[in-house]
Order: C-alpha cells, then sequence, then structure tokens
C-alpha cells in the first residue's frame, strides 16, 4: 500500500473520529460548559483540518485521472558534433 493511501485512510479514521467525538458532546451535553465548548471547538478545527485534506487529495486524484495521457515523443534527430567547445579560463 503506498504512502499515499496510509494518509488517506488514516485522515478519514481521524475525520470521523473528531465528528463522532463532537456529536458525542452534543449529545451528552457537556458542550454546555467551558471545557465542553473548547473541546468541540477543538473536534470541528481537527475536522476541519483534516477535512480540507481529504478535499484536497480527492481534486488532486479526479484531476490526474481526467488529464489526457501522454503520447511517447518521438525520438529527436541527434546532429554530429562540431569540434571541440573552447576551454573555459578564469580572469
Amino acid at each position: 500500500m503506498s504512502d499515499r493511501a496510509i494518509l488517506f485512510l488514516f485522515s478519514v479514521v481521524v475525520e470521523i473520529a473528531s465528528l463522532a467525538a463532537a456529536g458525542w458532546l452534543l449529545a451528552s451535553g457537556q458542550a454546555g460548559t467551558v471545557d465542553g465548548l473548547f473541546l468541540l471547538l477543538t473536534c470541528l478545527l481537527v475536522a476541519l483540518a483534516f477535512g480540507l485534506y481529504l478535499g484536497f487529495v480527492m481534486r488532486q486524484a479526479l484531476a490526474q485521472a481526467e488529464a489526457p495521457v501522454a503520447k511517447p515523443a518521438k525520438a529527436a534527430v541527434t546532429r554530429p558534433a562540431q569540434g571541440k567547445p573552447a576551454p573555459v579560463t578564469q580572469a
């Protein structure tokens, strides 16, 4: 498995966990306290950061999938050497 796939799966897991934690804070009523509010905001900020990364990765993958396949280049015609170049001197 490639590094990008592992990062993608890790980001999905973190995204789900942070949104689940935010939902649990709201459902249990702990978001009403000052500590719970800061924890809720932290969970949502982590979810936003990893969500932006996931969006970037998916947009990049779609752009690569839609890109036309490059045609192989033709062999370049090489010219014979026209002599020895002048040596470089320092002044």
